[in-house]
């Protein structure tokens, strides 16, 4: 009966409120029947013309008094409504009674129908007239169920539609999120797999480089005696180098007519020497004086330098070095203009050295050499013992063995014990001392009684 309903209402959706003519009252009656799926009521038997048609009608040759509780009751038992759920009891009650009433308008349309049928037999026209109106006003019933139903539930459409859009767009947004969430977490799962992966193999090259470093510290502890001695060699090749370079100097300075114990004088006032030629220590601390002064112990690579001979050739190949810059401020540090002039007879060492080059003279080259030693010692002596540092002694220092060397034990067998020393002070120092670690590499000095 449902579907029936449903096609019923489909067809005649567009029928208007108005009567029909009586050319297509046959058409409608025949659409109707179909629908309703009802047998035709055949031809009245002849033997009861005068039974009320409105009231008995018969069907299959049946008199209508005999069946009109059956088709009552058949009317009732072919409509079987679906069941429609509703969220509220309120539109439950509100839908059950629509229903009903629109299962009474199609009861109506059905007898409606069976008198426009009974008007036919015997042929009234007035009855089927009336008939007629009658089906008329039953169908503009259903239609009028129909058209509030259609708007009510495209009204209700509408509303659902708007209300549940941004949830939809919401519900489509939170589903790209969650892919893409899904997506970072098992990247970040495949990027934990392969952190862990590197940190196991970092964990075992850290565990690789501790016993090298356990293994180079043990060498390096057995290699320092070597080391130390290897720099207390350095530091007497330094000391050499300025007893060399100072030679030359001196013998200038007698060729320009210096009054040396003039010189000797201004450099170191008032000191008692046993000779008259130990006026030469003076000289060599004036320039270990200049030479160490303003500089502090820094690590850095010696080997360039050491790899060369003559530290000359090192200035010609790299003429912009640190060596090179240490040549050139410490030669202007050095050699005083004045002494310059009076040697050469110009400034054109100076002029020269301090345009960034390098005058191939034997002047300067002893210079050169006397720079390297002075270059290697302090750039070593970290690199020895990062807590290695560099001592000066005091005029008027009480000589201590431990911490001095008097350069006078270098002429003499004999050395000056503390006991011995106590009456000995010192007068100047000449090269400074070094601590590298628990060793001391002596300071030389000019002592006296």
């Amino acid at each position: 009966m449902s579907s029936g309903l449903i096609f019923f209402t489909m067809e005649f959706s567009d029928i208007k409120p108005v009567k029909p003519n009586s050319n297509n009252i046959s058409e409608m009656v025949c659409k109707f029947a179909k629908v309703c799926r009802l047998k035709s009521i055949g031809v009245f038997s002849s033997e009861i013309p005068n039974l009320p048609p409105l009231h008995r009608p018969i069907c299959n040759e049946t008199p209508l008094s005999e069946t009109s509780n059956e088709e009552s009751r058949c009317y009732h038992q072919k409509v079987h409504p679906h069941p429609i759920e509703v969220p509220a009891k309120e539109d439950a009650c509100v839908g059950l009674e629509v229903m009903r009433k629109i299962f009474g308008a199609v009861s109506a349309l059905k007898l409606a129908y069976l008198q426009l049928q009974q008007a036919h037999i015997p042929y009234d026209p007035l009855k089927i007239v009336a008939a007629d109106d009658l089906v008329v006003a039953e169908l503009d019933k259903i239609c009028k169920f129909k058209r509030e139903y259609t708007q009510k539930h495209c009204k209700k459409a509408r509303f659902n539609a708007a209300r549940s859009a941004p949830l939809m767009a919401e519900i489509v947004a939170k589903e790209a999120l969650l892919r893409k969430l899904k997506s970072q977490n098992s990247a970040k799962d495949s990027e934990i797999v392969r952190l862990r992966r590197d940190l196991l193999d970092l964990e075992i090259g850290n565990k690789n480089l501790t016993e090298k470093m356990k293994q180079i510290s043990l060498e390096k502890r057995k290699a320092g005696v070597l080391s130390v001695t290897k720099f207390q060699d350095v530091f007497m090749a330094a000391s050499k180098s300025i007893h060399d370079f100072a030679r030359p100097m001196i013998s200038l300075m007698k060729a320009s007519g210096w009054d040396l114990d003039r010189a000797a004088s201004s450099i170191e006032n008032d000191v008692v020497y046993s000779k008259r030629c130990d006026k030469k220590y003076a000289f060599e601390a004036y320039i270990a004086r200049r030479m160490f002064h303003g500089v502090a112990l820094t690590s850095y690579d010696v080997t360039d330098i050491m790899k060369f001979g003559d530290p000359f050739e090192a200035l010609l190949e790299n003429p912009h070095s640190d060596f090179a810059k240490f040549c050139q401020a410490k030669y202007l540090l050095v050699v005083h203009p004045k002494m310059e002039e009076s040697f050469f007879g110009n400034l054109d060492h100076r002029m020269f050295i301090m345009s960034g080059k390098h005058p191939r003279t034997e002047f300067f080259q002893l210079f050169a050499k006397m720079a390297k030693w002075v270059w290697v010692l302090l750039g070593s002596a970290l690199s020895i013992d990062s807590a290695a540092t560099l001592f000066s002694v005091n005029r008027g220092s009480v000589f201590s063995s431990f911490y001095m060397e008097s350069v006078e034990e270098e002429k003499e067998s004999a050395i000056l014990s503390d006991e011995e020393g106590t009456t000995h002070k010192v007068q100047f120092m000449i090269m400074p001392g070094f601590k590298i670690g628990k060793i001391v590499v002596k300071s030389r000095v000019y002592i006296s009684k």
